[in-house]
């Protein structure tokens, strides 16, 4: 064997291992708890990559009473005379964030977009959750601006991310995604939200914020992606399910035959009575055998259970 060829090798082991590294890195990072704290909801969410461990879709869960001390920031809150950030970390404690994203690929480099994305928007919830005591929409005209700054123009994010609280009610913000589908346990079948309760924005990285005080006048002016804001629905009874969905599972075809709305409405209906994680599964399964995925496909179920 000549030194070209095992220099070769060498430089091929090199990159398996950093890819390694990587892929252990971003196995932690989509980490999805098991259960989660509201004592009447319960919510679990996959990602399937199309090309093995990693891909561009990705899930934040943000359990408040779990992964911030709520205590001591309502505490010190109210030592600093805040008390509407006071009031507002405490309505945290009922309330759950799920993040779904889905970078505009299914690569190694999308995979990388959404680790980014990752550690933005947890660091971002820290400074909304001291500023203001929860996550406003502000924090997304942010990740805009800065996915719009410091990624490839060919490369963009469509992103959900909402706030479950006990009642059933869930309030979102959404960046170009699929609309979140509610199945009814009264009407047992998949029913229609009100247009005006979804509305969609542009997705991430795209377009400048409007108003970003940081971006130039330019010669010739771009279009810049509104401001966000709130939509919401409810979960109205027991055994409602919330689904959330990637484009993988909501363009899934078989030629012109589309497995949403029709095939997922059926089944679910077959397991609605299963636990979410139970739920995602049987929808996965039964997505690969109507037809071989054709991209990165996640799912998240949020089930309200009293």
């Amino acid at each position: 064997m000549d030194a070209a060829t095992i220099e070769h090798r060498k430089r091929v082991s090199r990159l398996e291992d950093e890819l390694a590294n990587f892929r252990s890195m971003m196995e932690y990072v989509n980490w999805i708890p098991d259960e989660v704290s509201l004592a009447n909801i319960e919510v679990f969410g996959q990602t399937f990559p199309l090309n093995g461990i990693l891909g561009g879709d990705h899930i934040i869960l943000v359990d408040f009473k779990r992964r911030h001390n709520l205590e001591a920031r309502i505490e010190r809150a109210r030592r600093d005379g805040r008390e509407d950030v006071a009031r507002r970390l405490a309505e945290c404690n009922d309330r759950v964030g799920v993040l779904l994203a889905d970078s505009c690929g299914h690569d190694m480099t999308d995979a990388l977009l959404t680790a980014m994305l990752h550690q933005a928007f947890l660091t971002g919830v820290l400074y909304e959750l001291e500023t203001h005591g929860h996550v406003t929409a502000k924090l997304f005209d942010t990740l805009n601006t800065r996915f719009q700054k410091s990624s490839s123009v060919s490369k963009f994010i469509t992103m959900i991310y909402g706030e479950i609280s006990e009642d059933g009610t869930f309030r979102f913000i959404s960046a170009g995604h699929p609309k979140p589908l509610v199945y009814s346990a009264e009407f047992d079948r998949l029913v229609d939200i009100d247009p005006k309760r979804t509305r969609n924005f542009l997705p991430i990285g795209i377009f400048p914020s409007e108003g970003d005080i940081d971006e130039p006048p330019a010669a010739v002016p771009m279009p810049a992606s509104k401001s966000f804001a709130v939509n919401e629905v409810s979960l109205m009874g027991t055994g409602d399910i919330l689904l959330l969905q990637t484009d993988g599972l909501h363009e899934h075809a078989d030629g012109d035959n589309e497995f949403v709305p029709r095939h997922l409405e059926e089944s679910i209906r077959r397991v609605k009575d299963l636990p979410p994680h139970k739920i995602v599964a049987a929808v996965y399964e039964d997505m690969v055998r109507f037809a071989p995925p054709k991209d990165d496909t996640s799912l998240v179920v949020i089930k309200k259970i009293s």
